[in-house]
Order: structure tokens, then sequence, then C-alpha cells
């Protein structure tokens, strides 16, 4: 007889409680999905977006190599935040270690999308940070963009790269170099819109410099938007 894996099994246990959860999440991170196409962040079957199950040591991720168009609720996977699969028909995104480590580390996070969009992608191939020039910079990310470093897909290494280059920014995009983009939120849906913006201003930026330098805005400026933004624009 097989020992029966403890971690394994509270691992169930957790999905069994939060199964209504589990499955409505499932749902908003195939929906949320969608998005990244709509926004031309992604090509073909690359990005993924995750969501942690509020309550438990359990994720959702995208699966591997599914197409957008074809991808449906059922088709997302479980897993632990320690990268293994705990229910699904597909293998998880090859992503799946570096979204659970982001969990691990920041309790705070809900949600990591990644992305490979265009201009973003190319500041991060640069290994250069996204000055902070514009309002809607200051609004959403609090400052720079920053760049993090190169680390290769196969283990939680693009992670702790994401933590470590996030400690001490109030961004919620980091450009991994010679890779792309990664977001946090504190949901999936702020990961990302995260995301969104960050392609936005990263183009921005970029047609700006055609014209000659950039100048980035005063700290005390980008302080002052962003505290307005975060406390007291919308609803």
């Amino acid at each position: 007889m097989t020992p029966t894996d403890p971690l394994r099994t509270d691992t169930r246990q957790q999905l069994d409680r939060h199964r209504t959860e589990v499955e409505r999440l499932r749902l908003r991170v195939c929906e949320l999905h969608a998005e990244l196409p709509r926004w031309n962040l992604v090509t073909w079957t690359s990005g993924n977006v995750s969501a942690r199950v509020p309550g438990t040591d359990l994720m959702v991720i995208k699966p591997s190599g599914v197409s957008y168009d074809d991808l449906r609720p059922r088709d997302v996977v479980v897993c632990d935040l320690h990268g293994r699969l705990v229910e699904g028909d597909h293998n998880p995104s090859s992503d799946t270690d570096a979204h659970a480590h982001v969990y691990r580390a920041r309790p705070d996070v809900g949600g990591v999308v990644h992305t490979h969009s265009p201009y973003a992608t190319a500041w991060a191939a640069r290994g250069e940070a996204i000055p902070c020039a514009v309002t809607a910079m200051a609004d959403e990310f609090g400052g720079d963009i920053p760049v993090g470093p190169f680390a290769l897909i196969g283990d939680d290494s693009i992670g702790r790269g994401i933590v470590t280059t996030l400690e001490g920014h109030r961004s919620p995009a980091v450009l991994m170099r010679g890779h792309g983009v990664f977001t946090v939120g504190a949901s999936a849906k702020a990961a990302v819109k995260a995301a969104v913006m960050c392609e936005d201003v990263a183009r921005t930026i970029h047609i700006a410099r055609q014209g000659g330098p950039v100048e980035r805005l005063p700290q005390a400026d980008i302080d002052a938007l962003h505290h307005r933004y975060q406390n007291a624009y919308g609803q």
C-alpha cells in the first residue's frame, strides 16, 4: 500500500472545502484571459493569468499551450502554491512556479499576469526601466516600472526575481530582462489592468523618445498623483 501524503491530503481537503470559490475563480480567470488578446498583449498561446484561492494554499492558472479561443473554465487548472497540479486535465502553464513563488512571498497578492506585450517587452529586451514621465504612470505605478534579472523558465527563479525587484517599489509591474512583463494585484482583474496599463505607457514613452529626451516627473508630483488615484479616484 502506498503511504498517504499528508500534504496532498490537506490540499485535496482545501479544494473540497472551497469548491464554490475555486469554480468561480476558474470562470473569472478564463474570462480575464480574453482581455490579453483583446489588448494585444499576447500572441498565439503565450501569456497567462492566475488567481489565488482565498483562505487556501491553492491557485488557479491557465494550462500550457491551450489557445485563447479554445480556453474554457474547466480547462483552467488548480495548483498548490508550490506549483504542483492538484486538479485539471492539462499541464499547468510553464510559468506556474513563478506565479506560485509570488503568492508564497506576497500574501497581499491575489492575482498574477504574464505577457509578452511588444512595447513593454522591447524595454525588457533593452534591460531598461520605463521612466515615470506621464501622469498615467504616476497614477497606476507610483514611479518607474523597474527591470528584473534575466532568469530561465523551469523553476521559481523568475518568481524570486519578481519579488526581489518589486521590493521598495509601488509598481505592480516588472519587466523581466530579456523576457517580458509580470504584473501583480490584489485580484486577477487588478493584475490584468496593470498589464494593460504597462503596455500603454511603454508605447507612449517609446513614441515620446523618438522626438527627443523624456523628462521624468518630479518625485513630489508623482507621489501626489499616486496618492490621489489610489485613494480618491473613481467610485
